[in-house]
């Protein structure tokens, strides 16, 4: 599978599994442009990759998002590749979430993913070709207690893939979605009340994951090279669960 030299943009990839993506992008060869509000770690993951400098901002704004793809195209010509990791996590039921949280983790989670599919279509639509994964989950398509505001971004996520899919599928334009369950990265212990010891994470994956265990944010990211590349070529609007025999019960 030669998938050498395309130009792949992954939000979300200074940690976990945007990081992951980009060292699998840029192990075959590709030039990955980083998005990400951290700098200091979108830079140390740019360095280790080659990569350009990596693009530094918000992707819940609209603007910023533009000109991220607008500045890709600049650089480096077109724009193959579109990964949407970028995400966030509120740990409380409705009536412990905030006003703040809501529209915090739809800005991060959908609106995200909507403002820079919504930029790069045009641009891959003159190209003919173009492939788009977002980041799904497995409580986009099953709930999940104390995570209702995350449930509702992901099942979000699911519907613009498929909606867009079908909107760009004679342009194409190729546009699925990964759907990860437990996976071993910083979001899995982030935003608990006591961050959870190893012994704690290996509890949690012996009790309520078929394989027992946690995946590595490598093994999600090659499912996500495998659907950006032209061995997925007839797949579109598909969401591609990756959680160890979770949702099969």
């Amino acid at each position: 599978m030669d998938d050498t030299s395309r130009v792949v943009m992954i939000t979300g990839a200074a940690s976990g599994m945007g990081a992951a993506s980009a060292r699998e992008f840029a192990a075959a060869g590709d030039t990955v442009v980083i998005v990400d509000r951290n700098q200091e770690l979108a830079e140390e993951v740019a360095a280790e990759i080659g990569a350009p400098s990596p693009i530094i901002g918000d992707v819940s704004d609209s603007a910023f998002c533009d000109r991220a793809v607008g500045d890709t195209i600049e650089s480096h010509g077109r724009l193959d590749v579109l990964v949407n990791c970028a995400g966030i996590i509120v740990r409380a039921d409705a009536l412990g979430t905030s006003d703040r949280d809501w529209r915090r983790i739809m800005g991060a989670n959908v609106d995200g993913v909507f403002f820079m599919s919504r930029a790069a279509v045009p641009h891959m639509k003159r190209q003919g070709r173009g492939a788009i994964v977002n980041f799904g989950s497995i409580w986009g398509n099953v709930g999940a207690a104390g995570v209702t505001a995350y449930c509702a971004t992901k099942g979000a996520v699911h519907q613009i893939t498929r909606a867009m899919a079908l909107d760009h599928v004679r342009d194409g334009i190729r546009i699925n979605a990964v759907c990860p369950g437990e996976v071993n990265t910083p979001m899995l212990a982030s935003e608990r009340p006591q961050p959870p010891t190893a012994e704690d994470l290996q509890k949690l994956a012996e009790e309520t994951i078929p394989m027992a265990r946690l995946a590595d944010p490598a093994e999600i990211a090659r499912v996500v090279f495998f659907l950006a590349s032209d061995a997925a070529s007839y797949m579109t609007g598909s969401l591609v669960t990756v959680d160890a025999g979770y949702t099969a019960r």
